[in-house]
């Protein structure tokens, strides 16, 4: 009796996925990924350095390292100084690939060009300045929807199931485990000043809780001068993530390591200044936050007209412990 072997399954569409700013922005297009990888074989174009975020995360999701010069605070625009040869290899290395389609959750004509540039089949994301005329296909919201929001919507375009939020802990943690508090921020405007922080640990201690202090490796030496000098700079993403997968709470700044925080399943508290929580709270069931004081330039997008950012910096300690305290109790249940 002749045997007939059944053909292999046609291989998974390619996709490509460009995220090149920071770790908080990778760190909430996760579900996003993860979703992908069920369903395509997908290549994430991003920073070397979040490189442990996505091995920890997304496994099947093969990394290109780019640092992209127009992801710069300063001097983006030095044409010249651009690191072209990188680039044009970059673009070699992605037409080979083939892709059936490309991605991007930021309304930012530059990735919108280099999807064009890339030869992706199918080029999804949210027009800027004229730049639909490189897109396949565009959708609504741009800079106004919450970044997780956008990745879901090009989700929903692919004919996917949104990506699950964030929020499962992935290990978990004894009664003693400690409140994280952080005291970093990618940008000065977002940093709440660290007397302050200072005055919150010692409040959370008071009220009976382990406090672990982390921050930028520039702050260490502002933390011991406050008398904390067990504060600790983690070296790399692989050790941020080894930190806060073992804390109870989150509390920090409008920053990377809180967006982290939430995808370990940790509750966080945000301390936001210039950037609007309906567009980058940490996403978890559990996320609170507070808002800087009101100005008629938010969102700001890192930068101030003032002489400093008061939206910030006016938050006096008991604001910002009158929303700590019943967060922390109703996160406790």
């Amino acid at each position: 009796m002749q045997s007939f072997s059944r053909p292999a399954p046609p291989p998974p569409p390619r996709l490509l996925v460009l995220e090149f700013w920071g770790l908080g922005d990778l760190a909430l297009g996760v579900p996003f990924l993860q979703a992908a990888a069920k369903r395509s074989d997908v290549t994430l174009v991003a920073r070397s350095q979040w490189a442990p975020l996505i091995d920890r995360f997304c496994p099947g999701v093969a990394l290109v390292p780019f640092n992209a010069p127009w992801t710069a605070f300063s001097g983006k625009y030095r044409l010249l100084a651009w690191p072209w040869r990188e680039l044009r290899a970059l673009l070699r290395n992605l037409r080979a690939r083939r892709f059936a389609a490309g991605v991007s959750a930021r309304c930012d004509p530059r990735d919108h060009l280099l999807l064009r540039l890339a030869g992706a089949d199918r080029r999804i994301g949210f027009p800027r300045a004229g730049s639909a005329v490189l897109l396949t296909a565009t959708l609504a919201g741009g800079r106004m929807l919450h970044r997780a929001q956008a990745w879901q919507q090009i989700a929903r375009h692919l004919g996917w199931e949104s990506p699950p939020a964030a929020g499962a802990r992935l290990h978990p943690v004894g009664t003693d485990a400690p409140v994280v508090l952080h005291s970093g921020a990618g940008r000065p405007t977002r940093l709440w000043p660290l007397e302050r922080l200072a005055e919150l640990a010692l409040r959370l201690r008071r009220a009976g809780r382990t406090v672990r202090v982390l921050c930028d490796s520039g702050q260490l030496g502002e933390w011991r001068r406050l008398g904390e000098g067990g504060a600790e700079a983690p070296a790399d993403v692989g050790a941020l993530l080894d930190a806060l997968q073992s804390a109870a709470r989150f509390i920090g700044n409008d920053s990377g390591p809180g967006h982290v925080a939430a995808l370990c399943g940790v509750p966080t508290f945000t301390i936001f200044g210039p950037q609007l929580p309906s567009l980058f709270a940490p996403v978890h069931p559990q996320a609170a936050w507070i808002g800087g004081a009101p100005c008629p330039h938010k969102p700001c997008f890192d930068s101030c007209r003032f002489a400093e950012p008061h939206c910030i910096r006016h938050l006096t300690s008991e604001e910002v412990w009158s929303r700590i305290e019943p967060w922390l109790a109703a996160s406790a249940r």
